[in-house]
């Protein structure tokens, strides 16, 4: 019998408030990147990114402190901030972990080396982190937006309840 739910779900008591909230939130998908110096470059998918407005600007995020992003954030000083397109599914399940990579998820694409990490496309900040502290279960990185270079405009990649959506 096919049936309509996942059947090793959570059921539906047991789910937590503040997730099933978060879930229903979007939330643009954006690839960080960084290499430490003399190291391999590292990345992740993160949906967790805030762009703030001042002098200068600020960007906010939250992500995993056991990651290998977080090892070359932290010891480069410095890392790229990418938003994702529709085309970049694939690219953002390979940089989430939940589609394999052969060789890594550097191996294919077109990269272009920056200061700051490889970057996807045309559109990206370069950030210097000014602190990291735990929040949550992550950790929440604040960082000055150093540069910015705005490509084409393309429609972003969200993230929304569990999948990603696409914004007309």
């Amino acid at each position: 019998m096919i049936h309509h739910t996942d059947p090793f779900g959570t059921p539906e008591h047991a789910r937590s408030p503040v997730r099933r909230l978060r879930g229903r939130l979007p939330a643009p998908v954006t690839l960080w990147t960084a290499a430490a110096p003399g190291g391999e470059p590292a990345g992740l998918t993160i949906s967790s990114t805030l762009v703030v407005e001042g002098e200068p600007g600020r960007l906010l995020g939250l992500l995993d402190d056991e990651s290998d992003l977080w090892t070359a954030l932290e010891a480069a000083g410095r890392f790229a901030v990418a938003p994702l397109t529709p085309a970049d599914r694939q690219l953002a399940d390979k940089f989430a972990g939940v589609l394999p990579a052969p060789g890594g998820p550097f191996r294919e694409h077109g990269w272009t080396a920056t200061p700051y990490g490889p970057v996807p496309g045309d559109t990206w900040a370069g950030c210097r982190l000014d602190s990291a502290r735990r929040f949550g279960w992550r950790l929440l990185v604040e960082a000055t937006i150093e540069r910015i270079e705005l490509g084409e405009h393309a429609p972003p990649l969200v993230y929304h309840r569990g999948r990603y959506r696409e914004l007309a």
